[in-house]
């Protein structure tokens, strides 16, 4: 019998048997990740339909002394739902999305996505606070941090994160909220999925008013001027009005300028556009659903290829900035790498920066080099675009997207935070049993 196939057995004796998979097609469904260039490969993936099930995994994986991992939406770029040679548990089937409309509040499995979060709400006109696309797994998004297009008004998504229910390193279940564990809790918000396995979150909806938005294209060589009417708008704009930017390829494959806003109040897409500049093409309008404007995103960035993904925060945009973004678009090997400029401001930027373990609690852009194609991640691009963003970046940088390799960005990602996560690390899982987005 080989190795993998007595860790099998070893989980079997507390699962059913279809649950647990060294090959087949339950095997292969969950080790098949966005990135499709993942090189990780569980010895073992146990399908969790139930809390109990992960306990029973958890305690599998301790007693064969295997790595463990958690599989969710499997939007992690690096590749870390899965656990190399070790156990990778699967929790897509804990899809389940329960609403209170009376209360404001979602109870979400730990594996669902966005979209089924969305949808649930939506049903009642209601909205969670995700980000920009649907297939993301809530689960990773929120304890990540979660920039989206709401923030500006609402927060990010860990900052709506009211509850959730665990399974620590030993098996048990305990439920962190602000009177249960709260040091658990805090850690959650932010601090990534290296304290436990969460099973299920409790998180915050909101009753928002009609929400416009859409992408506008500008000419390329239009950027420097765009980007910095762009900044005096991120400068003065309404917490309603967050505007995600960026390079991205137009339709025919040409580099042009993305800003996409989106307003969760009064509007004026019009008179926005104008004021950039002169649009290439804007659809920005008012949807009559959110989860299905999320949801149509989704096809931009598919799943199976190639992907390496490097981030930088910005104070703003500045002249300098604008000359590199453009520069390294110009240098991109594939057409379907992107930079994409996320917005963070308003009430995200209101919260005071030791209430939760993000790092980064004053107005910024944070960008995302994506390096992206079916045959190349576009890796020297991407590094080459960090490095040149680097001497205009703030310390760190966004947690969520940051892969082992970037030591120097690790150890700033959470600024003056840092201390209390490793200390809660210790306390809650002190022979590393979870390993995440990564902790300083």
């Amino acid at each position: 019998m080989t190795a993998e196939n007595a860790v099998a057995e070893l989980l079997r004796a507390g699962l059913a048997a279809d649950q647990v998979h060294t090959t087949g097609p339950g095997y292969d469904t969950a080790v098949a990740l966005w990135n499709g260039a993942a090189v990780q490969k569980p010895a073992v993936v146990v399908e969790c339909r139930s809390t109990a099930d992960v306990q029973a995994a958890v305690r599998g994986a301790r007693e064969a002394g295997l790595p463990l991992s958690v599989r969710g939406g499997g939007h992690d770029w690096a590749g870390r739902a899965l656990a190399d040679g070790g156990i990778t548990l699967d929790l897509r089937p804990l899809d389940s999305v329960v609403i209170d409309a009376e209360r404001l509040t979602a109870v979400v499995g730990g594996g669902a996505r966005a979209n089924d979060l969305l949808g649930a709400a939506g049903k009642h006109g209601l909205t969670p606070i995700t980000g920009a696309i649907g297939a993301v797994g809530v689960t990773g998004l929120v304890l990540g941090g979660g920039y989206g297009p709401l923030s500006g008004k609402y927060g990010l998504a860990a900052d709506n994160l009211l509850g959730a229910e665990v399974v620590l390193a030993d098996g048990t279940v305990v439920r962190a909220d602000a009177g249960n564990e709260p040091d658990l809790w805090w850690a959650l918000r932010g601090g990534g999925g290296n304290f436990g396995v969460v099973t299920s979150l409790e998180l915050r909806l909101h009753a928002v008013p009609q929400i416009t938005t859409g992408m506008i294209l500008y000419p390329i060589a239009d950027a420097a001027g765009v980007f910095a009417r762009l900044a005096e708008v991120q400068a003065t704009g309404p917490d309603e009005l967050t505007v995600q930017s960026g390079v991205v390829s137009a339709p025919d494959g040409s580099p042009s300028v993305l800003v996409w806003p989106t307003w969760c109040g009064p509007a004026d897409p019009d008179g926005l556009a104008a004021r950039l500049g002169t649009p290439l093409l804007s659809t920005v309008a008012p949807v009559e659903s959110y989860a299905a404007e999320i949801a149509g995103r989704d096809p931009m960035f598919p799943n199976g290829l190639s992907i390496v993904i490097r981030t930088r925060s910005l104070a703003k945009y500045t002249p300098d900035i604008a000359e590199v973004l453009v520069a390294q678009t110009e240098k991109r090997t594939s057409p379907q790498s992107s930079l994409s400029v996320h917005h963070f401001h308003g009430a995200a930027a209101r919260v005071p920066v030791a209430d939760t373990p993000f790092g980064l609690r004053e107005n910024h852009l944070m960008v995302e080099v994506i390096g992206m194609g079916p045959d190349t991640d576009d890796r020297p691009w991407a590094d080459a675009t960090s490095a040149a963003l680097a001497p205009h970046a703030l310390p760190g940088g966004y947690a969520n997207l940051l892969g082992p390799d970037v030591p120097d960005q690790v150890a700033d990602a959470y600024g003056p935070n840092a201390a209390r996560l490793r200390e809660i690390k210790q306390r809650f899982d002190p022979d590393g049993v979870f390993s995440a987005i990564p902790l300083p």
